[in-house]
């Protein structure tokens, strides 16, 4: 009887591991792994007084610049090109401007000769008046989420090659982007879609808005019928087609967009802080920013293992 007890007892154990095994690897499908602690301290860091709001060109801009390339080398991530740096000029507002995108590579397991680029832009608005813009919102937040994408593809290696973009001057126009697109490393049929991150960080009404879906069925798809989050509700809108404010030029994705590069953009409504000195690190909402980073990595697995 003892022996009875005992060989039962072991078959119970080994069925709730079992299924507590599988309910794990559920959730880690949709909640892929990722250090949260680290997400918190790079827009942390980035949108600190010490980055002096990163505009282009400034000292603050140079010393972003170097903290993405050293996390990109602590993450194993390969340079885009020769370097990580893609350097262009412009001219805007009557006067001249030196900037830099930062670009690194994950080779893809399956499709390395087709690429999805990931992007932010970690430019903001600087000094102004004696004021510091940090832009923890406008765009650390984005930045962080794609340091944490690089975290994540070391041990689950895409199967596209991704392209990781740390745009320079969006708030001058775009440019970065702009550069990026007309004179691409790789032929632009070769990309098969742009996933950009601006604004990611809070929301009142817990809402993380997926744009561009309206040109695209396939994405669309995806999106509607992707299962939600309990904590972030991700919507369909900002396209043109809903009445709201049309999102569709709004960042960097305008610029793929414009080469007829498919595109999804994630962002939050504008806030009481959005291009003010209040757009602090204090004022995101970490457990929304949490969450709405492991959507997004979560959505680009299901489109990962699609062909475009």
């Amino acid at each position: 009887m003892f022996n009875k007890c005992r060989l039962l007892t072991f078959f119970l154990i080994l069925f709730y591991t079992l299924c507590f095994s599988q309910n794990a690897l559920k959730q880690n499908e949709f909640y892929p792994f990722f250090n949260e602690d680290a997400l918190l301290q790079n827009i942390k860091t980035l949108s600190s007084d010490d980055f002096e709001g990163r505009r282009t060109g400034t000292k603050g801009a140079d010393k972003a610049k170097e903290y993405i390339i050293d996390q990109f080398h602590i993450l194993n991530v390969l340079p885009f090109n020769t370097n990580y740096e893609q350097k262009f000029s412009f001219f805007t507002k009557r006067k001249n401007y030196n900037g830099t995108n930062i670009l690194g590579l994950i080779k893809g397991t399956e499709n390395p000769e087709r690429y999805i680029v990931i992007s932010a832009h970690y430019d903001h608005e600087g000094i102004k008046e004696g004021l510091i813009y940090n832009g923890a919102d406008d765009d650390a937040s984005g930045i962080g989420a794609l340091i944490s994408f690089a975290e994540y593809f070391k041990n689950n290696p895409p199967k596209h090659s991704v392209v990781l973009a740390a745009f320079d001057a969006e708030e001058l126009g775009l440019e970065g982007s702009k550069y990026f697109v007309n004179n691409s490393i790789v032929s632009l049929n070769k990309i098969v879609l742009n996933l950009n991150m601006d604004m990611i960080s809070r929301s009142e009404t817990n809402e993380l808005f997926a744009v561009g879906t309206r040109f695209n069925n396939t994405l669309k798809q995806v999106i509607t019928n992707f299962d939600q989050s309990e904590t972030v509700k991700m919507v369909v809108g900002h396209d043109g087609e809903d009445g709201l404010e049309n999102w569709v030029y709004s960042s960097d994705h305008a610029s793929f967009h414009k080469k007829g590069v498919p595109f999804l953009y994630f962002g939050v409504d504008d806030h009481e802080d959005y291009h003010t000195p209040n757009d602090d690190y204090e004022n995101i909402q970490p457990e929304f920013y949490k969450e709405s980073v492991k959507l997004i990595i979560a959505v680009f697995n299901k489109i990962d293992t699609m062909n475009f």
